[in-house]
């Protein structure tokens, strides 16, 4: 039988067990990201490091981190994940693309160190009519450049769905960039539901053979993040366009299972579906709910 205090203990125990978050507004500043997160009853977020279209980033207020790092241990907040850009294509046909995007790059690695030890997730870029090849070469050559030794994130490669000329489609294109690069440490992969489902990777009916093959070509040990979201369009449709948890083609019994799968224990899990507040705390509530069913 449960008592009171045991199930209190037990739920906060699923709480710190289970990362999950949603995408917030970098706006008002770190302090307060983590106290929007915890309102939702989150315990990770995800956030742009700058406009998403690219331009300057704001100014970082030490204070204001400081407050952050104390509020978030206070709270066990997992790793954050902190996402790049759309504008930032390493693999940009045109040269000065890519230029501005290495600068914003080294920009934002030199800021992750104020919020040490967490992880950057970016979008690979596009070879537009370069080709694969062209691409995750030029992917790798600017990952050789900046990253460090010294430095304590994490770069993290995102799955795509294989829309126009992205690059990092399919689990291999990704390991052919990790395998170019030399210091391997500082990467990993954030995987989005929304665009393996779209670039083909069927999540509905064989997660274990989805999950597997990750292990085969890349290796679970670099699956560091999820980002969770539901999908408009069906298997293989190369779209990208996301949907509410339970209202797309991947469906919630099949969401439920990757947060409850055991190779992704202890992975943060970010919310990027076309929501509000009001929605994301309801998808945050509902899946720490039907986490906790499985955990019966």
């Amino acid at each position: 039988m449960c008592t009171k205090l045991r199930c209190a203990k037990r739920n906060a125990e699923m709480r710190i067990d289970m990362l999950i978050g949603n995408h917030l507004s970098a706006s008002k500043g770190y302090a307060a990201m983590g106290k929007a997160a915890l309102a939702l009853d989150a315990n990770t977020f995800a956030f742009f490091t700058r406009n998403p279209r690219g331009g300057k980033a704001k100014e970082i207020d030490e204070k204001d981190v400081e407050k952050f790092l104390n509020f978030a241990k206070e709270h066990e907040f997992g790793k954050i994940v902190a996402h790049a850009p759309y504008t930032m294509n390493l693999c940009a046909a045109k040269e000065d693309v890519r230029s501005f995007s290495k600068e914003m790059l080294l920009d934002d690695l030199k800021r992750m160190e104020y919020t040490p030890g967490n992880y950057y997730n970016f979008h690979p870029g596009s070879h537009v009519g370069q080709g694969i090849e062209a691409g995750i070469a030029k992917i790798a050559e600017i990952l050789n450049d900046v990253l460090t030794e010294e430095q304590s994130t994490t770069v993290l490669l995102e799955t795509m769905s294989g829309k126009g000329s992205e690059v990092g489609s399919t689990f291999q294109e990704l390991k052919e960039i990790i395998d170019r690069v030399e210091r391997k440490d500082k990467l990993g992969v954030c995987l989005d539901t929304c665009h393996i489902w779209d670039g083909g990777y069927d999540i509905v009916h064989d997660l274990d053979g989805v999950l597997t093959e990750f292990d085969q070509v890349i290796g679970l040990t670099r699956l560091k993040a999820v980002h969770l979201n539901d999908s408009m369009n069906g298997l293989g449709s190369h779209k990208d366009r996301h949907a509410k948890i339970g209202e797309g083609e991947i469906g919630l019994d099949a969401l439920v299972e990757v947060v409850c799968h055991p190779a992704l224990k202890g992975v943060p899990f970010i919310l990027e579906t076309p929501n509000d507040d009001e929605g994301w705390k309801r998808e945050i509530t509902l899946l720490r709910e039907r986490y906790a069913m499985k955990g019966d």
